[in-house]
């Protein structure tokens, strides 16, 4: 039994610790099983871990804004442990690598959200280059990796869904409520009668070889807690600081200091929203007045279920440039006054030069904006809410508006974009061209009115 039989404990038959922490009286009941000699050093500590967990939880939404996890996404928090059956192990069916690209490609990029939570041994042991080398095509289509160390219990907290195996990760996130699917569930390197064992064998399963959507949308509509991984991961949650240090004070032989033990709160990470430079497939539907359906996937190549128009939208530094000369709208993000690109408008104009066949151009400035430049000239700032829909989703809104013969003018009270079933408010106004580059090859568009191409659904 990993960590508590003799072999582990003992040296020459007596245990060579002075305490042995433990999170639960279920563990100690096992120790007094598998090694009895050990027993008396046994502390019952809590679980620091778990209790940073639980402080957390007030700050579910940072943690998810931190991500990029915007109003109607769910963060689908995918986990692997150090193991060769592990979700990104090389021992069993490699899940996690095949998974990736049908994840990227069958979860509609605005209603799912996809980050990645790697043991830090998969890291160390394969080297984070050649790492990034085997999830390059998934981080373009969206895909963050989350830091092993200082990010994690964040992203566990903000999760609405875990895809993981039989590590500690998927464990704690079963003991927070959220709904855990395995795709990795190898029993043999657990203990039979350990709480990690009685949750795998509990867990629903993911099954690789079935469309992943539908399973993924049952594990949260039908999920119900289990009760063993919130009862079982600690019998003291929230006092393990307490308990901790007292025993530790009481073997240095010191008197505790009078005032409460703490633990240091998770710390807010940094923003890290998805980067998409995969080719987008979007389907639009324009609905009534001032109203646009909105479907992205990261697969160019993708066949669409969804009733619409299709268009292809493109990330400026796209890893084929080919891309670019069949994009109907393309986009980049960076701040406005960044000196190497020039203003917005004016990116946008030498964008529409330099690829004919583009209806429009999009320069995302921030998390609720975006400026945009039409075929027709016409220069024009989009604002929504920062966690609202992506703005380079409403881009493609607008391009789908304006493809359908309708007028700007149309939209002085404003566009509702639409991703799965929530809708954003958008504001639609003129914005400031800012200078053009001068007469030549990059020299701006012209003004006059130049129909939009419309979607074409064979690209």
């Amino acid at each position: 039994m990993f960590g508590l039989s003799p072999q582990w404990l003992l040296a020459d038959g007596v245990p060579y610790v002075d305490a042995l922490v433990l999170s639960h009286p279920e563990q100690l009941e096992r120790l007094r099983a598998a090694c009895p000699e050990a027993a008396s050093a046994a502390v019952l500590g809590g679980d620091p871990c778990f209790d940073r967990l639980l402080a957390a939880r007030p700050h579910r939404e940072r943690f998810r804004r931190a991500l990029g996890v915007r109003a109607g996404q769910r963060l689908v928090l995918l986990n692997s442990t150090w193991n060769p059956e592990s979700l990104f192990g090389d021992g069993g069916d490699d899940v996690l690598p095949s998974l990736l690209p049908r994840l990227t490609a069958e979860l509609p990029a605005d209603e799912y959200r996809l980050a990645a939570v790697l043991h830090p041994n998969i890291w160390h042991g394969h080297g984070p280059g050649q790492l990034r080398m085997w999830l390059d095509r998934a981080c373009r289509a969206g895909l963050t990796l989350v830091d092993p160390l200082h990010g994690w219990r964040q992203a566990l907290v903000a999760a609405d869904l875990t895809l993981g195996d039989f590590g500690s990760v998927s464990y704690y996130s079963a003991a927070l409520g959220t709904p855990v699917l395995l795709g990795a569930a190898d029993e043999r390197g657990l203990g039979a009668d350990s709480p990690v064992a009685a949750f795998v064998r509990a867990a629903p399963r993911l099954d690789p070889h079935r469309p992943l959507r539908p399973q993924l949308d049952a594990a949260l509509a039908r999920h119900e807690p289990l009760p063993g991984p919130a009862e079982l991961t600690s019998s003291a949650p929230g006092r393990a600081a307490e308990l901790l240090r007292r025993a530790f004070y009481r073997l240095m032989g010191l008197a505790e200091p009078a005032g409460p033990a703490l633990l240091d709160p998770l710390p807010l990470p940094a923003y890290q929203p998805p980067v998409r430079t995969a080719p987008l497939r979007v389907v639009t539907q324009v609905r009534g007045a001032a109203e646009v359906a909105v479907t992205r996937w990261a697969d160019p190549r993708r066949d669409p279920d969804a009733a619409g128009e299709a268009h292809t939208a493109v990330h400026e530094d796209t890893l084929d440039p080919r891309d670019l000369t069949v994009a109907d709208v393309i986009w980049r993000a960076g701040a406005a006054d960044d000196p190497r690109l020039g203003p917005p408008a004016a990116w946008a104009a030498d964008v529409l030069d330099r690829h004919p066949h583009c209806g429009l151009a999009a320069y995302v400035t921030g998390p609720g904006e975006c400026t945009v430049r039409t075929r027709a000239g016409q220069v024009l700032r989009l604002v929504s809410g920062p966690s609202a829909a992506d703005p380079a989703a409403c881009a493609s809104a607008l391009y789908a508006w304006l493809a359908s013969g309708k007028g700007v003018e149309e939209l002085a009270g404003g566009l509702t974009v639409w991703t799965g079933g929530t809708g954003h408010a958008l504001t639609v106004t003129p914005a400031e061209p800012g200078p053009c580059p001068p007469p030549g090859p990059d020299a701006c568009p012209p003004a006059g009115p130049v129909p939009l191409t419309p979607g074409r659904r064979g690209r």
